[in-house]
């Protein structure tokens, strides 16, 4: 009896993957929970496994194949010789590169008997360092191989390899912008190409991952759909990193993560979000969606581009919780662990070009969001107080908003209303 490799339903809005890697050959054993294939779609990385035990005994679609959700990948032939194949669990499902579970409802997939479990991002860097998996102590969900226990496990000198040539080590935070402290260790800078030799012309053609293609398709959209424009001011940092110099022992002693800047912004948007709704709507139709939730995504940078994961519910949470939730998803970019639900939705945006050494950039929409807010790198540079020349530390912001409904006097107010709350961060307890 033959069972069907699908490819499974993991959101409403996926539709479609790419098939990055099989695991198994045809005619190779497999037990149940065995993952089979690495799928990659335009948001989550995924790995298909097996729901019987039995041999591999087709692949349809191999490495590199466009699929939808539903298609026939493979078939496993049931009942046959399994050559030692352990017995799994069954049932066993898609699993996305979260900590065991799967994203919106997949299930939870046990690996077979024996059988090391890891992420996608780890078996790829595993592949790229020569490292054997079975030799990493796993730091992740019931001792889930992650990427970052692959890259410690090969040792600094390949994990920086690794590293430069993905282009990107782990994503910064947003404590990277400011002067005077604690940053994330910088990613080491590519190697410089070798030299061409004279009347060498070389090309390389290298397909687009189904996040790049997706990223890309959104920002033309978002060019094409919405009528953009941006609006700059700048804020003096200085009641900031004074409050947070204060108060960084006790909160750290107390709640067991450091006090970052992104509570505060995030803080900061929410009190002008309430000043100024339209900014937290969006466009159905001819319709405007006013929405009394704040829903806040935080850019992140990862190897395969950019991810803006949510933090629900932001108007809700504490400081504390804030920066817990968003080194969490530092980690989970990093590793590849981001679920469907860790990025669905959003109501407005912020964005950390400042991480990278940006002084002024023009963010752009993240759809159907109306507005996001752009932050720069921190530098001391003289500004005017009270007819005195003085230096300070001063952040360049940007705000990019749809002008179809947020008017410019709004966009202008609305940042306004940032630098205030942030040059007076006593004032956020009064939001």
């Amino acid at each position: 009896m033959a069972v069907d490799i699908v490819v499974p339903e993991v959101g409403e809005s996926i539709v479609d993957a790419r098939v990055a890697k099989w695991l198994k050959k045809e005619g190779d054993a497999v037990a149940a929970g065995d993952p089979l294939v690495e799928l990659e779609t335009d948001k989550i990385d995924l790995e298909v496994a097996a729901t019987a035990s039995g041999v591999l005994g087709s692949i349809a679609h191999k490495d590199g194949a466009d699929v939808k959700v539903g298609d026939v990948l493979g078939r496993i032939e049931e009942g046959a010789n399994a050559g030692g194949a352990g017995s799994g669990a069954e049932g066993a499902g898609a699993t996305s590169e979260g900590a065991g579970t799967d994203a919106e409802g997949a299930g939870v997939t046990a690996q077979g008997a024996g059988k090391t479990r890891a992420t996608p991002a780890a078996r790829k860097a595993a592949q790229r360092n020569d490292v054997d998996l079975k030799s990493v102590k796993g730091s992740g969900d019931a001792g889930r191989v992650m990427r970052r226990d692959v890259e410690a496990a090969s040792g600094p000198g390949k994990s920086s390899g690794a590293s430069a040539r993905q282009g990107a080590s782990a994503p910064a935070t947003f404590e990277a912008a400011a002067p005077g402290v604690a940053k994330p260790p910088a990613s080491p800078a590519p190697p410089p190409a070798p030299r061409r030799a004279a009347g060498e012309r070389t090309e390389e053609r290298i397909r687009m991952s189904k996040r790049r293609a997706t990223i890309a398709k959104r920002l033309i959209e978002a060019q094409s759909t919405a009528a953009m424009l941006t609006t700059f001011n700048e804020v003096d940092m200085s009641a900031v990193q004074a409050m947070r110099a204060r108060h960084k022992e006790t909160f750290k002693e107390r709640y067991g993560v450091n006090l970052g800047m992104t509570a505060f912004f995030v803080k900061a948007v929410i009190g002008a979000l309430r000043a100024f709704p339209r900014i937290n709507a969006e466009i159905q139709g001819d319709e405007m969606v006013m929405k009394g939730y704040y829903d806040i995504g935080i850019a992140v940078g990862a190897s395969e581009g950019l991810v803006v994961p949510v933090l629900r519910d932001a108007d809700l949470m504490a400081f504390a919780e804030i920066e817990a939730q968003t080194r969490a998803f530092a980690r989970k970019a990093e590793d590849g662990t981001l679920s469907l639900a860790d990025l669905k939705g959003g109501t407005f945006t912020i964005t950390n070009g400042g991480v990278f050494g940006s002084l002024q950039s023009t963010p752009i929409l993240n759809p159907p969001q109306v507005g996001i807010l752009g932050l720069h790198a921190i530098k001391d540079r003289p500004v005017a107080v009270d007819g005195q020349v003085v230096i300070k530390p001063m952040m360049y912001t940007a705000l990019t908003y749809d002008h179809r409904i947020v008017d410019g006097s709004e966009a202008v107010r609305f940042l306004v209303r940032v630098k205030d709350l942030i040059e007076d961060p006593g004032a956020l307890l009064l939001e």
